[in-house]
């Protein structure tokens, strides 16, 4: 299987704009009410650690898609992109804020960055196939 590996960097570094002004602009009051994140709190964490392992685990969800995408091109990848980020992660998180007892609104505001994000990284790996 061939992946573009630039394609898969580029697509794992646009998570980090989307999530900006997602949990910045957006949503980041909602979303720091439902987690109980304060200024204090959020300016505790290492941002080396924070940054980085982000990227990491972007880099992880980018490749992986690559691979189930296989050859397929945009604007079907992007499609692909936003079932995935919508049905699987956004499901997933369904399920397990149900257990954990947490917000739909908390629910809501994770699984839509995921649908936009997913979206995005099928975009971009489908293009440069």
């Amino acid at each position: 299987m061939e992946i573009n590996w630039f394609a898969v960097v580029l697509a794992a570094l646009s998570s980090f704009p989307v999530g900006f002004v997602w949990y910045g602009p957006l949503f980041g009051k909602a979303w720091a009410a439902e987690v109980g994140m304060t200024d204090e709190k959020a300016k505790s964490g290492n941002p080396a650690i924070v940054f980085g392992g982000a990227f990491v685990l972007a880099l992880i969800q980018a490749s992986t898609f690559a691979m189930f995408l296989g050859p397929v091109r945009n604007p079907e990848a992007a499609l692909y992109g936003l079932c995935a980020g919508l049905c699987w992660v956004g499901a997933a998180f369904g399920v397990q804020y149900l257990f954990e007892r947490k917000s739909v609104r908390l629910a809501l505001i994770n699984a839509g960055y995921n649908a936009v994000a997913f979206t995005l990284i099928g975009a971009i790996v489908g293009a440069w196939k």
